[in-house]
């Protein structure tokens, strides 16, 4: 196992304890309450990509089924049986996609790659949207199936995602522009790190490494 797959799962935990921690930090609002959760979703996907992301969230979901009272109502295996379980399931699915789109090639072998705003903007709310769809449609099937009351497709999409579309809109803008800020500092490349590596150990082999380099750009 390489360091650079070690301090991606290192990232994947920090995250998963992030979205922890958001998931209790709620404010209360008039329609429904306002938590962080979501937010560290999304940051999940733009920072780690694809894999690291998602594994983040699978870890948070298998951590609070396994009996951790991390999820906003508690935890345990009989958790699934709550109506507000599949947006839970939306999360793992969401930074899949913000991951896909930001880390598309050439920019796959890049930690943090630049991304303009539109690119966050889409990425973000296309996320956002599938916590949503998979959210109101665990509503719909456990309102009217486990539950045996009956609840419209419509009322659900009301009650189930139209409610947080503005808290939604917020978290959607705070992550987009956090990772603008952060991505300057934070982005490496693989050639960037060789580079730096081959700088600090200065054997002969590796200094015509970085003269070969230097010789390049000068060209």
């Amino acid at each position: 196992m390489n360091r650079s797959h070690i301090r991606m799962l290192v990232l994947a935990s920090l995250f998963t304890a992030l979205t922890v921690i958001g998931a209790q930090l709620r404010v209360p609002m008039p329609f429904a309450p306002f938590s962080l959760q979501t937010f560290f979703v999304l940051l999940a996907g733009l920072v780690l990509g694809p894999k690291y992301g998602a594994l983040s969230q699978l870890l948070y979901l298998c951590l609070g089924l396994a009996g951790l009272p991390i999820f906003t109502k508690g935890g345990g295996p009989a958790y699934v049986l709550q109506p507000t379980f599949g947006y839970l399931l939306g999360f793992p699915l969401a930074s899949f996609l913000i991951g896909a789109l930001i880390y598309r090639k050439p920019k796959r072998e890049t930690f943090m790659p630049p991304a303009t705003w539109p690119q966050l903007l889409l990425a973000n709310t296309l996320a956002v949207l599938a916590i949503l769809t998979c959210g109101v449609l665990y509503l719909w099937l456990n309102t009217n199936w486990m539950l045996g009351k009956e609840l419209q497709l419509s009322q659900a999409i009301a009650v189930g995602a139209l409610i947080f579309l503005p808290g939604d809109a917020l978290k959607i803008f705070a992550a987009a522009l956090l990772y603008r800020t952060l991505q300057p500092r934070f982005a490496m490349r693989p050639d960037s790190v060789k580079l730096a590596k081959s700088v600090l150990n200065n054997s002969p082999l590796e200094r015509g490494v970085v003269r070969d380099f230097n010789d390049v750009r000068q060209k």
